[in-house]
């Protein structure tokens, strides 16, 4: 399985927007640790009534 790459900028952007975290620290998650941030943001987000 590849990760598309259009697909990982938009996670990457998604968790530094709002985590604050430089790209080389995104980048060194696991791809199944970083999607579990970006479910978890967008958790958060709709608990909130956000994006």
């Amino acid at each position: 399985m590849t990760y598309a790459t259009e697909q990982l900028y938009d996670d990457v952007a998604y968790i530094a927007y709002h985590f604050h975290w430089p790209m080389d620290v995104i980048l060194d998650l696991e791809h199944l640790e970083r999607r579990r941030y970006v479910d978890q943001i967008a958790r958060l987000n709709r608990s909130a009534g956000g994006r």
